[in-house]
């Protein structure tokens, strides 16, 4: 819909993307220019470049607290296969799978493909997006075989801090064939100073899949890479199932990879304080919004306000029953295009990506404002 208005000459701001507005930065590209030069253009080992899986091994010891040997590491073509390749290496038919919600819309989807029930648990704004540790304990069962999260979370932007975290691990820790999938894509967009993987606590060390990537921490979305480090007979599972879908990832990105992981982190801090710019600025402009709930977020670059109190409004032929129509009502009316919390398993809410520039998101801000009051 945002498209066709675009094609129709409407100036639609789209905050819908999970996507960096900023470029690869020139030292990564240079060095996958290197790489073509020096020949990389041909397959690659299926759980990836020795010298990839040697800097995320340190990279995982440096920033993670997380030690693992090289055969416990594989690399693939995004952190979404990353995922399909543990649900589909881990899940029979008939398992559960608990997933903490608000989540990204591809996990109950990959859980689904691999025959597994998605078992979802949800929060509320008044819990800052976070799922108590006594609601996980009340929803497994002995057919739970995952616990499937995202920390700092897409959609939400929240982060689980050291103690919530812990309280999980302790949790999983009391039940034989439950494991952990982590899902830390947007590790350096984190505003607590200090990221914590669960798979750091003794308690789950082996218990644990710590996934991650380059497209958010790096503005490297296309490049497509992301990877995971887990007990190594998951591994050497996640290895036959991508060696059958689609072997090992790109050469020359892996080789620019492995270089961002080495290289001064100046540019991932320069984004990172950017978006905290960001998500301030669009924190104070929804929050004189009547009716929008908003809270604080720690990470990512997502504000997921809570909008159920326009349920029930309208003006002129728009009524808003729900947040699909609400969503539907700001593309049309202020041409600002959001997602749906309902994606999310959120259905109370909607997704704004800050990955824009300040200019546009004060322009959408002020737009959103102007048609939320016509609702009453």
């Amino acid at each position: 819909m945002a498209r066709e208005l675009r094609a129709e000459g409407h100036n639609v701001i789209s905050l819908s993307l999970g996507e960096p507005d900023f470029d690869t930065p020139e030292h990564i590209k240079n060095a996958a220019k290197k790489a073509l030069d020096d020949g990389f253009t041909k397959y690659t080992p299926v759980p990836g470049l020795p010298d990839l899986v040697k800097a995320i091994q340190n990279k995982f010891k440096r920033d993670n607290d997380l030690e693992f040997d090289l055969n416990q590491i594989v690399v693939s073509n995004g952190a979404k296969q990353s995922l399909a390749n543990i649900s589909l290496s881990l899940l029979n038919e008939g398992d559960e799978v608990i997933i903490l919600a608000p989540f990204w819309v591809t996990y109950s989807e990959i859980v689904k493909l691999a025959g597994a029930k998605p078992v979802i648990l949800k929060s509320s704004i008044e819990e800052d997006y976070k799922v108590p540790v006594d609601r996980i304990r009340a929803a497994i069962t002995e057919k739970t075989r995952l616990i499937l999260f995202s920390s700092p979370c897409n959609p939400t932007g929240s982060v689980y801090l050291k103690e919530e975290l812990h309280a999980i691990a302790k949790l999983v820790a009391e039940h034989d064939d439950l494991y952990i999938v982590s899902d830390e894509i947007y590790e350096y967009i984190n505003f607590t100073g200090k990221h914590v993987s669960i798979g750091s606590f003794p308690e789950v060390k082996d218990r644990t899949v710590t996934v991650n990537g380059f497209s958010k921490g790096f503005a490297m979305t296309g490049w497509r890479l992301g990877y995971i480090g887990a007990p190594k007979w998951i591994a050497q599972a996640c290895i036959k199932m991508q060696g059958q879908f689609t072997s090992g990832a790109n050469a020359f990105g892996q080789k620019a990879a492995a270089y961002a992981l080495e290289a001064k982190m100046d540019a991932t801090d320069n984004m990172r304080a950017a978006f905290l710019k960001r998500r301030d600025l669009v924190i104070e402009g929804l929050s004189k919004i009547k009716g929008m709930k908003v809270n604080r977020p720690l990470g990512a670059f997502y504000i997921f306000p809570d909008i159920s109190d326009f349920f029930g409004t309208s003006t002129g032929s728009y009524k808003i029953n729900n947040a699909d129509d609400f969503c539907e009502y700001l593309l049309q009316e202020a041409h600002v295009a959001v997602v749906t919390g309902n994606a999310f398993g959120a259905e109370n809410c909607f997704r704004i990506s800050y990955a824009s520039s300040e200019e546009d998101l004060q322009e959408a801000i002020r737009r959103i404002s102007e048609a939320t009051a016509k609702l009453s």
